[in-house]
């Protein structure tokens, strides 16, 4: 069987992203594209590196151009979607790549976003660990999935295990992301300039405002924990895709090394999109470009008695549009991997 699909916000790093993975999709027809100020235009003139769709026109992101589709993707600004949303079908499969639909506390959502709260859909990382099982197991059959934020997913991935294997203390979680600038989309910001970020490091959303980290909270808090604290860090690297994220956490007394690899290890055997690497190996964001993988290693710093876990993975692929279409493939049935690839692109 062969779906139709339709993607708002075609012409963004994550539209672009989700039509990239979707031209090598045997079982996803791509035949509508909507965009804002570029709607009119042909999609490869916006997106020129998307060969493979030829002419095909940007039309307005309107329900009614959404509408009639078997798929939908959002990959709108926060805020966008939910109003869209709104307005497709209950049989449609709406898959959000954006914020509207992953707080599940309106509280959160009006802390950290503001504007009006939409409800929570099923959660769109299908490796993340749960007290019980994984999200997976909610993904089957729903037609509504929030994608997640990358920066989430990356810090949520690496660090759950621990929690889920009561090895850690979840009240104490500190890390440091190094992020590339399409992570904050595709319009024109003087600080994402090349001129201002080329041999530069500087931190962003510093001091508990990154808008991830209540999303982290709350999927650490289904992993297990009665308690959640996490200060997060990005850093805006020189690199125009890729979070490494330095995830540290307390272990709880007499924890080995040996016993948190082991953790890691059987939490994701059977991942085919998150690996763990051998003790004393960490991965680097080159080998994750392009695929949708999550990569990471595994310390033990003994001196203050906390993990310290490095993943790597590619934010507009495994962060954004990779877990997009795989959450759409297990909710639909077929096979998770289907036009998803676990290798990168080097150099």
């Amino acid at each position: 069987m062969t779906y139709s699909v339709a993607i708002a916000g075609a012409s963004g790093y994550a539209g672009g992203e989700v039509l990239r993975l979707l031209a090598g999709h045997p079982e996803f027809e791509v035949r509508t594209v909507t965009a804002h100020s570029n709607a009119g235009q042909r999609l490869v003139d916006v997106q020129p590196h998307l060969r493979s769709y030829g002419d095909l026109m940007l039309g307005d992101t309107t329900a009614e151009n959404l509408a009639g589709h078997d798929v939908v993707f959002l990959a709108l600004p926060h805020g966008s979607s939910g109003a869209i949303a709104a307005q497709l079908s209950e049989q449609a499969l709406v898959i959000d790549c954006g914020a509207d639909h992953r707080l599940e506390d309106e509280e959160d959502w009006t802390t950290f976003y503001g504007g009006e709260f939409n409800s929570a859909w099923t959660y769109g990382i299908p490796e993340l660990p749960l007290s019980t099982g994984s999200q997976r197991d909610y993904l089957t059959g729903t037609t509504r999935i929030a994608a997640p934020g990358c920066n989430a997913s990356a810090i949520s991935l690496a660090i759950a295990p621990g929690v889920k294997a009561g090895l850690i203390d979840a009240i104490d979680i500190v890390s440091v992301l190094s992020v590339g600038p399409s992570g904050a989309g595709k319009s024109l910001k003087v600080n994402l300039l090349a001129s201002e970020i080329m041999g530069s490091a500087s931190a962003y959303s510093v001091g508990g405002t990154h808008r991830h980290t209540p999303e982290i909270e709350q999927n650490l808090r289904k992993a297990g924990a009665a308690e959640v604290s996490v200060s997060m860090t990005p850093v805006l690297v020189p690199m125009a895709r890729g979070i490494l994220a330095t995830t540290t956490a307390r272990v709880k007394p007499g924890v080995s090394l040996e016993q948190l690899h082991a953790a890691w290890t059987s939490t994701y055997a059977d991942e085919p999109f998150v690996q763990v690497l051998p003790v004393g190996e960490f991965p680097r964001t080159a080998d994750t470009i392009g695929a949708n993988t999550c990569l990471m290693g595994i310390a033990l710093d003994e001196h203050t008695g906390r993990v310290v876990v490095v993943s790597a993975l590619d934010n507009l692929t495994k962060g954004t549009a990779g877990a997009a279409i795989q959450s759409a493939n297990i909710a639909l049935g077929l096979p998770e991997t289907t036009g998803l690839t676990t290798n990168g692109v080097a150099p």
